[in-house]
C-alpha cells in the first residue's frame, strides 16, 4: 500500500516537474522575443550598435546578445558591417515597415475618395487588401441608402466570392492564383464560383473590363462592384468597392456604379502614386 502510494506521490511530483518546465520554457520564449524586440529598438536609436554594447543595454552576457543576433541576423532584421563589427537594422525591417506603411497610406488616402462615392452613390464603400487567402477590408464608407448594411470593416472574405476578392485574385502573380484555384472553393450561395475554370474565365474578364462584380455570391440579396487600386508601379496594392442589396445595384443602375467605382480606383491609384 505504501509502494502505492510512494508511486503515485511520485508520479504527481514528475508531472509537476513537468508543468513546471513548460512553465519556464513558455516564460523563456517570451522574455527571448522582448529582448529581441529591444536589440531592433537599440538599432534604431544608436543605427549601428556592436555586441558588446547592446548586451551592455539588455544587461545581458554578450553570448546571449550575439545568439540574438544571429537569429534576427537570419531573418533579414538585422545586417552586420564587416569592416567594423557594427549591427545595423536589416532590409526585412524595411519590408515589415513597408507593407504596414502601404495599409496605413491606403487608409488615409482613402477616406476622402470612399466618403465622396458612398455619398454620391448612397451605397457602402469598402478599401480590401489581400491578406493570404482572403480580402481584408481596411476602410469603410456608408452612404445614406445604407444605414442599415452590416460593418464590413476588418473583415476576412473569400476571393472568390466577392467582388473585391476577385480583383485582388487576378491580379495576383500566377503561381500563387493557381495554388489558390487548386483548393476546394466553398460554396456560399446557388451562385457562388466554385469551379476553377469558370473562375478563371471570371478573373480573366476583370482583367479586360478592369473590374469585377459579384452577384448574390457571398449572400442572397447582396451585389457588389470592384475596381484595383494601383501602387507607383502598377501593382495592384487593394481593390475599392461599392456594395448593396441587388434591387438597388440592379442592371440598369450597375453601369452608372461600375463607371463610379473605376474612376474611384483610378483617383485613389494617383494619390498612391500610379500614372507619374
Amino acid at each position: 500500500m505504501a509502494r502505492t502510494q510512494k508511486q503515485s506521490d511520485h508520479g504527481e511530483e514528475t508531472v509537476d516537474k513537468s508543468a513546471r518546465q513548460g512553465g519556464r520554457g513558455a516564460a523563456s520564449a517570451v522574455q527571448s522575443v522582448d529582448r529581441a524586440v529591444s536589440v531592433l529598438e537599440i538599432l534604431a536609436r544608436h543605427g549601428e550598435a556592436g555586441v558588446t554594447e547592446i548586451a551592455d543595454e539588455l544587461d545581458v552576457h554578450k553570448s546571449t546578445a550575439f545568439r540574438l543576433l544571429g537569429v534576427l541576423e537570419n531573418r533579414g532584421l538585422v545586417a552586420q558591417a564587416k569592416d567594423r563589427g557594427k549591427y545595423y537594422l536589416g532590409a526585412g525591417v524595411l519590408r515589415l515597415a513597408g507593407a504596414a506603411a502601404v495599409r496605413l497610406d491606403i487608409s488615409q488616402e482613402g477616406v476622402p475618395v470612399c466618403r465622396e462615392l458612398a455619398d454620391e452613390l448612397g451605397e457602402t464603400v469598402n478599401i480590401a487588401v489581400l491578406d493570404d487567402d482572403a480580402a481584408v477590408n481596411i476602410m469603410q464608407a456608408r452612404g445614406t441608402a445604407s444605414v442599415t448594411a452590416q460593418n464590413w470593416l476588418g473583415r476576412r472574405t473569400p476571393l472568390h466570392a466577392t467582388s473585391s476578392g476577385k480583383v485582388l485574385l487576378a491580379h495576383m502573380p500566377p503561381t500563387l492564383r493557381e495554388g489558390l484555384l487548386a483548393r476546394s472553393l466553398p460554396r456560399f450561395t446557388e451562385r457562388t464560383i466554385t469551379g476553377a475554370t469558370m473562375l478563371r474565365g471570371e478573373l480573366e474578364a476583370v482583367i479586360e473590363q478592369g473590374y469585377g462584380v459579384t452577384i448574390e455570391e457571398l449572400e442572397l440579396g447582396l451585389a457588389a462592384v470592384a475596381a484595383p487600386i494601383r501602387a507607383h508601379d502598377g501593382k495592384v496594392l487593394a481593390a475599392i468597392s461599392v456594395s448593396g442589396p441587388v434591387y438597388r445595384l440592379n442592371s440598369d443602375r450597375l453601369p452608372e456604379l461600375t463607371k463610379r467605382t473605376v474612376a474611384a480606383g483610378a483617383e485613389l491609384s494617383r494619390r498612391m502614386g500610379y500614372g507619374f
